[in-house]
């Protein structure tokens, strides 16, 4: 498939939040690796997106929130990628964010 110059991979959108949900531990963004490598991402139609991310032997989700022009960015724990994709699934299909 050939994408156009300017043209987005429309991501993921979340499932509506379930009643019961897990509440994530999220944390301010740290630089800890050089480079990270985002492996999935969410929609960035909305004012808050979240990209599952890889870096340095481990994965951690991201959440970025946009108000106003100025972006704050939030991280789940770091840990090893099983548990951070069932995070991930989890957070697709409304039962954590």
């Amino acid at each position: 498939m050939v994408v156009a110059w300017g043209e987005r991979h429309h991501g993921h959108h979340l499932a509506p939040l379930q009643a019961t949900h897990e509440v994530i531990d999220w944390r301010p963004e740290v630089p800890r690796a050089d480079r990270v490598k985002v492996k999935e991402h969410t929609c960035d139609c909305r004012a808050t997106f979240y990209e599952l991310c890889r870096a340095g032997g481990l994965m951690f989700v991201r959440r970025t929130h946009r108000l106003r022009g100025v972006a704050t960015v939030h991280e789940s724990p770091w840990a090893l990628s099983g548990r951070v994709e069932a995070l991930w699934l989890r957070l697709l299909i409304g039962s954590a964010r």
